[in-house]
């Protein structure tokens, strides 16, 4: 029961929002495309090492938005936190274990060389890439920033 608590706090944790305030450049439908703006508060954000925002002044993206926007608007951009550890997962995590789990299972299961083993673990991670850009417009719809005035 103690680790069904831990899990919960985990996860409420986890479904916080990540902010970024932008501007406006052009609204197209119910999409505004946004120049995040970089700001000193990104260098005490939790989410700053999977943010490639912090590594940058400037960053522009497309946004759904949750009210109507117009060009130059001043606007906050979220994302939940637990999205980021998603793509955390997606883009970090699980190619590491398909390369290991090769290496692993031809290392122990065929006499095949180093290089060999090795050529065949890089196949796997760029087949694990190009099966994530067959999906890519099905985890476009599970990725969404929105955006509301400031």
């Amino acid at each position: 029961m103690k680790y069904y608590s831990y899990l919960c706090t985990l996860f409420m944790f986890m479904d916080e929002l990540i902010r970024h305030t932008g501007v406006v450049l052009s609204v197209s439908g119910e999409m505004a495309h946004v120049e995040i703006i970089q700001t000193s508060a990104c260098s005490a954000c939790k989410a700053k090492s999977m943010c490639m925002s912090a590594e940058s002044q400037q960053k522009e993206m497309d946004v759904v938005m949750l009210e109507k926007l117009q060009p130059g608007d001043q606007v906050e951009v979220e994302v939940r936190e637990r999205l980021a550890w998603k793509a955390v997962l997606l883009a970090y995590i699980l190619p590491f274990v398909v390369m290991m789990g090769i290496i692993a299972v031809l290392d122990f299961t065929t006499e095949w060389s180093e290089a060999v083993v090795g050529t065949l673990s890089l196949c796997g991670i760029a087949l694990y890439y190009i099966g994530l850009s067959v999906f890519k417009h099905r985890l476009q719809t599970q990725f969404t920033f929105t955006a509301r005035k400031v």
